[in-house]
């Protein structure tokens, strides 16, 4: 048996997969988020322990034995954030987070100092990184910054706890901006354009290598043997394409979670800046990958049905049949990368009349999700990448409405997985399972079973085609208005 734990933004989802990858059970613990400024979102990050723990002791008491018989753990988690600890591994703030905003001039001025940054790290300078947060640090809260001894990512303070080591993975360090991504290795260069002392950063691993063995603290916590290997495991969008096999050159997902990607595995590091997307190292050894990353994913469901005071499910089955007199939503809640590497975005409605209903603006709500995907296939295929047939992942891909809107929008088939939204705990049990010695890497990543596949509806086409003309124009006319 193996274990997978991803540290998501909104929960900690614990999966256990059986000795053949099959997955026996699962359990999450919910997390909340922190944002005390405009653009500013923060987790404390004792949180993430808290509910790893509340997660594996859900797990242990349903399914004892599996449990008892784990053989190794594997870890995912939400990409970019920065923990920063003491001497003594104290954490000195609460962790700024993937979708934090605040550091739009640091990356500025790091693209200024140095403008072939994003031919070495795979990403132009994006307020979401890493790395443009410690330079903010130096900037407006020096004496944080002067102790800071070590900097580690989201799922990497978990490790800590879990086997007292400091280490990460090269595709979570790939979303930092400190990586050379085609050496994969940390450059010294790109940390010292970030004000960042390399000796902060954490030793660096493959995804499926061992980063140390569960100390006897934390197996007593987690009702676990002592000593059993960690994996070094992988950032979400990575571990989500190891739980959906997507490790060979040309594979190809949307997720579906808080925030979204369109995720291109890559036999070769091909950076791009200029279309904003992200050429990141992937989670095993020799393989990279070529990602759209929308901040905003499916999570404008969420919100909405949140606003209307009813369930996502009874709002989506509503919307489906409203098809007449629908307004349009610009879904950039907490700004967007890709494409506009803009922080300061904002999300909202237009063409609202008395008429509008709930369930029309939900429609509008999914429509933009489309939208959405619809440029990052533009940017994936300004990187010179084509996507024909994505398979689909994460909590929003459980909707048909959804993904059969999201197949006629980009005029492609979309097939989705069962079991899908398991999606990156299920990548880390499979690093785990290599990391055992009980597969390799092409006995691991294999593919679910397909649950469906939605097929562009041809009718659709110039309705989606009209409406995303206009939607796009609605970002060009609103960008320069600051709220």
């Amino acid at each position: 048996m193996f274990i997978g734990i991803d540290i998501g933004t909104s929960a900690v989802k614990v999966v256990v997969i059986s000795s053949e990858g099959r997955e026996l059970a699962s359990a999450s613990s919910p997390l909340s988020l922190q944002t005390p400024r405009r653009n500013w979102c923060e987790q404390q990050p004792e949180t993430w322990w808290e509910a790893t723990l509340t997660a594996c002791a859900e797990l242990r008491s349903g399914k004892p034995d599996a449990w008892a018989a784990a053989r190794a753990i594997g870890l995912s988690g939400q990409m970019h954030g920065a923990v920063m600890l003491g001497g003594e591994l104290e954490v000195l703030r609460p962790a700024i987070l993937w979708n934090d905003g605040r550091s739009m001039a640091q990356c500025k001025a790091m693209e200024a100092r140095m403008p072939e940054i994003g031919s070495i790290c795979g990403v132009p300078a994006m307020p979401g990184m890493t790395a443009p947060k410690i330079l903010w640090m130096k900037e407006n809260e020096p004496d944080t910054y002067s102790g800071i001894r070590h900097i580690l990512l989201p799922k990497d303070f978990v490790r800590l706890r879990l086997t007292g080591e400091l280490a990460t993975d090269m595709a979570d360090a790939a979303g930092t901006m400190w990586l050379d991504e085609a050496n994969r290795a940390w450059s010294d260069s790109l940390c010292s354009v970030s004000a960042t002392n390399p000796a902060w950063l954490p030793r660096l691993l493959e995804g499926p290598e061992i980063s140390g063995q569960l100390s006897k603290e934390a197996a007593s916590a987690l009702g676990l043997p002592a000593g059993i290997p960690v994996a070094a495991g992988g950032g979400d969008a990575s571990t989500g394409a190891m739980g959906i096999g997507a490790v060979h050159d040309g594979d190809a997902f949307i997720s579906l979670g808080t925030s979204g990607q369109l995720f291109v595995c890559s036999s070769a590091f091909q950076p791009n800046a200029a279309s904003a997307v992200h050429a990141f190292a992937h989670c095993v050894p020799g393989r990279w990958s070529v990602i759209a990353a929308m901040l905003n994913g499916a999570s404008p469901m969420q919100w909405f049905a949140g606003v209307a005071r009813t369930e996502i499910a009874e709002l989506l089955k509503a919307a489906q049949s409203e098809d007449g007199r629908i307004p349009y939503f610009l879904p950039y809640l907490t700004g967007e990368r890709t494409p506009h590497n803009d922080a300061e975005i904002r999300g909202g409605f237009l063409g609202l009349e008395p008429a509008t209903s709930n369930a029309a603006m939900m429609h509008a709500v999914v429509d933009s999700i489309a939208y959405t995907f619809c440029d990052a296939r533009d940017a994936i295929e300004a990187a010179g990448r084509e996507i024909t047939s994505p398979a689909a992942i994460g909590g929003g891909a459980r909707s048909d409405f959804v993904l059969q809107t999201m197949s006629d929008a980009l005029g492609i088939p979309i097939s989705r997985y069962k079991g899908a939204e398991t999606g990156p705990a299920l990548g880390a049990a499979r690093l785990g399972m290599i990391a055992s010695g009980a597969a390799t890497v092409a006995e691991a990543a294999v593919k679910p079973d397909v649950d469906r596949i939605f097929e562009p509806d041809l009718a659709r086409a110039d309705y989606h085609a009209e409406r995303l003309d206009s939607w796009r124009k609605l970002y060009l006319a609103l960008k320069d208005v600051r709220l």
